[in-house]
């Protein structure tokens, strides 16, 4: 619980990610509960083995990414915390994706999509707001790497499972 203190923060872009405790537990914990929202999420618009398939994928993609990207800049020595800071802003952020997107698929209503694009600019900016502390670039650079994030593990695991299973 202590370690979800530390981390929440993050989400406001209140605290730097590599000044968070390393704990792999934290970031077990974090990626199982990544897959399994995902999977959730994927098993309402899906058939069960593309969801499978392409949740599989966009975990690997996702973690694959930082450890390109931290690996290029010299700094694996932070994979634990940069990707538990990912995986637990993309969690927290998914916890009010959920019940968006039943209510805009119940009702269809303006509302809905507005606060599933809130959502959606709230996690890329969050995702940028860590690479830029993490790599020690300016803002512009941060949200370039993000848009980059978010093709890679959301598109081409969406891209790849329409190729292959389509």
């Amino acid at each position: 619980m202590n370690s979800y203190k530390h981390y929440l923060p993050l989400c406001w872009f209140g605290v730097n990610p590599l000044d968070l405790p390393r704990s792999v537990k934290f970031f077990q914990q974090n990626l199982w509960f990544y897959f399994f929202l995902e999977l959730f999420i994927q098993l309402n618009m899906i058939d069960i083995h593309e969801a499978i398939f392409e949740v599989i994928l966009e975990t690997s993609l996702t973690l694959f990414f930082s450890f390109i990207v931290l690996t290029l800049n010299r700094s694996a020595h932070s994979y634990v915390q940069v990707t538990s800071a990912i995986l637990f802003v993309e969690n927290v952020i998914a916890i009010f994706v959920v019940p968006t997107m039943v209510w805009l698929t119940i009702s269809d209503h303006e509302l809905s999509y507005i606060l599933m694009i809130i959502l959606t600019l709230w996690d890329f900016a969050a995702v940028a707001y860590i690479v830029k502390k993490v790599l020690g670039i300016n803002a512009a650079a941060g949200c370039v790497i993000s848009l980059l994030y978010f093709l890679v593990t959301y598109g081409g695991a969406y891209a790849t499972t329409v190729i292959l299973l389509g």
